[in-house]
């Protein structure tokens, strides 16, 4: 069989954004590919319709759409010469075109004079449409051409330099957003009128539609963002009316969904252990806006499997006729379960793999997932019978004939807690004969690994590695008190990954415990900077956009102001020390790792300078180190990045593997 290799990347296909039309019959999807000579994705709109699949556009920039009725859709797109025109000059528009399923070309349909994020369909001519506003032009989208034309000017003249006067003043994947907000418009498209329901500095929380209604929750803030407060507000969308239903101080503005006649709102105070809280779930009076606790979740109500396989997302719940269907992570899964009214949660499908996203037409679920080992497809599930059935085969030539390493499970009892992990075998393993090994770490650290397709994994396992990687305590898929390690990073979570490590060495001894590797992104990387710092039993690391200090990321990240007192258990003014002691950096003195760091510079979650205060701390020191920095990506980089950058991320990493652990 032949071996996946780096540049496979640029065969896969990504599912998202699935979706059933009105009435059900037949829905909709996008389909991603990496484009590796023009460094892009294309995404293009498909058909599920009778058990089959049909491409609907060609076109690759068509990202997104929601139905207009049972057999059209709309989607944004700049196509004609004049749309192309605005957006050189910078004009903010988003223009939606129309697509009949039946046949013909896409025609344009509505133009909004602002850039919408997302667009809900209430009826054939009224829309709910998210957006992004200035707070200091919050209705730039009313004013003149000459109005607008100004403001352009001014944000012209004043690109070379930014000034901050809010926390944070910059996001992940966002760039600088001080100033910024999230808002909400009512359109009409006949007669055109544009309605905005918020007035910065308030800013949107989340939406639901119950019937003539769209409530919505917004919190208010000038400097700081707050973590927690938010009033909840109706509009009836026909007539115009509005109202407030109540606010809610110590609860976070979570997820509405519409529940039956009420709607339930997936949100926490963070009082039982942290940030890091899985949300309970409230039932929300529609009348009186009166929050009532319907279950007190230990377990996430979404998908956290890890995999850089996965281009888009898509929806996580689902209204049913008398309950609601959603997402879950349990163990190294992402399964669907049932919540009904009196607060009972029931598995609906359970299976090894992950359900990414889906949706429901009565009897039939239609999931995009990873199941078997293979990259994402549509499958149909009936949950009266149980079966799944695969519908697409979009990757199937990209595996064809290829070696897929198949995960075996091994746990390990680890103070006092029961680790889960999985061992990937080397391309035409022999039993006589010995290996290298790669531990690798996720990130999070409230995320898991699971049995599903990993492309680098699988790209070392046709190298001739053994790959091995677990969930130690903090990760997602158990309880609540599993995933809370604040105040204990590096303590528990470090054994239970170097017993781990001990497991499968005795487990396969096949492995060389003198050619062993290590990786991991995020809190992943923050792990190799605390391994190297603590044990020596590695040959070589790749740290990748990672957390050394949590004194100097306190007040660079993007989450930094909260996440690192939170996580930490403690804050920069009064328990610096704390934070010290819990900072890879004060332990880079003992490195002898040979160590490669890759990060991104304009990764606003793990900044540049976490990366560069470790690589200078091993140089200085006369430990082997090399830095990667990619210019124009952030955080994403190995799970949306440009597809150039990807692969030279992962030849870096592989690169740095073959030279220390196979030379």
């Amino acid at each position: 069989m032949k071996p996946i290799t780096q540049t496979d990347l640029l065969q896969y296909r990504f599912l998202s954004a699935l979706r059933f039309a009105p009435g059900g019959k037949r829905a909709a999807f996008v389909v991603a590919n990496a484009n590796g000579e023009e460094n892009c994705y294309e995404r293009r709109l498909w058909l599920y319709e009778d058990h089959s699949l049909r491409q609907m556009t060609d076109l690759g920039k068509e990202g997104g759409f929601a139905w207009l009725d049972d057999r059209r859709l709309i989607f944004p797109a700049v196509r004609s010469a004049k749309e192309k025109k605005r957006a050189e000059a910078g004009e903010e528009f988003t223009a939606y075109y129309v697509l009949d399923v039946n046949g013909g070309e896409a025609m344009p349909f509505l133009t909004l004079p602002f850039a919408a994020g997302g667009i809900r369909v209430l009826d054939l001519t009224h829309f709910v449409v998210t957006g992004q506003v200035d707070k200091t032009h919050p209705d730039l989208y009313c004013a003149d051409e000459d109005g607008k034309k100004q403001v352009r000017t001014e944000r012209d003249e004043d690109k070379d330099y930014e000034v901050f006067d809010e926390l944070p003043f910059w996001g992940n994947g966002r760039g600088v957003t001080n100033g910024t907000r999230g808002s909400l418009y009512l359109v009409t498209s006949v007669p055109f009128s544009v309605k905005h329901l918020l007035a910065p500095p308030e800013d949107l929380g989340s939406f639901a539609v119950l019937g003539d209604e769209i409530v919505y929750a917004v919190s208010r803030w000038e400097a700081k963002l707050p973590l927690a407060g938010f009033e909840l507000r109706a509009v009836n969308w026909k007539t115009g009316e509005r109202r407030v239903l109540g606010a809610q101080k110590d609860l976070q503005p979570g997820e509405l969904e519409v529940f039956g006649d009420t709607l339930l709102m997936m949100t926490t105070d963070c009082s039982r252990h942290g940030l890091n809280e899985n949300a309970q779930v409230y039932r929300v009076d529609p009348k009186t806006g009166a929050f009532t606790l319907l279950r007190a979740e230990e377990y996430s109500l979404y998908n956290s499997v890890g995999s850089d396989c996965r281009l888009g997302g898509g929806r996580q719940a689902v209204a049913g006729d008398d309950c609601l269907y959603h997402l879950t992570t349990r163990g190294g899964n992402a399964a669907l379960y049932r919540l009904g009214t009196d607060g009972s949660d029931e598995p609906v499908f359970e299976r090894e793999g992950a359900v990414d996203c889906f949706d429901r037409d009565g009897d039939l679920f239609l999931f995009i997932g990873l199941f078997g080992m293979r990259p994402q497809e549509l499958y149909e599930f009936y949950p009266v019978t149980g079966e799944l059935r695969r519908v697409s085969h979009f990757n199937d030539a990209a595996l064809e004939d290829r070696y897929v390493a198949q995960p075996e499970r091994l746990t390990v009892e680890s103070r006092g807690c029961k680790i889960e992990g999985w061992v990937l075998k080397p391309k035409d393993f022999d039993p006589e004969k010995t290996y290298p090994g790669i531990l690798d770490v996720h990130g999070g650290p409230k995320t898991v690994y699971g049995p599903v397709f990993y492309h680098e994994m699988q790209v070392w396992a046709s190298l001739g590695y053994f790959v091995f990687f677990c969930n130690p305590k903090g990760s997602d898929g158990g309880t609540n008190e599993f995933a809370d390690i604040r105040g204990h990073y590096g303590d528990t979570d470090y054994v239970n990954l170097m017993d781990f490590t001990d497991a499968v060495l005795a487990a396969y001894p096949q492995i060389d415990r003198t050619r062993l590797c290590e990786t991991g992104g995020s809190y992943g990387g923050f792990m190799t900077n605390w391994i190297i710092g603590h044990t020596d039993r590695f040959c070589c690391a790749a740290s990748q956009r990672s957390i050394s200090n949590w004194i100097s990321f306190y007040g660079v990240s993007d989450i930094g102001f909260y996440f690192a007192a939170d996580q930490c258990g403690g804050n920069i003014y009064d328990d610096v020390e704390k934070l010290w002691d819990l900072s890879p950096l004060k332990y880079a003195k003992n490195v002898k790792t040979p160590t490669l760091f890759i990060h991104s510079d304009e990764d606003y979650r793990c900044p540049l300078e976490q990366g560069i205060q470790m690589y200078a701390a091993l140089v200085d020191r006369g430990v082997e180190a090399r830095l990667c920095l990619f210019h124009g990506e952030n955080h994403e980089l190995s799970r949306s990045g440009k597809p150039k950058h990807r692969l030279r991320r992962l030849q870096e990493i592989t690169g740095w593997f073959e030279r220390h652990a196979k030379a």
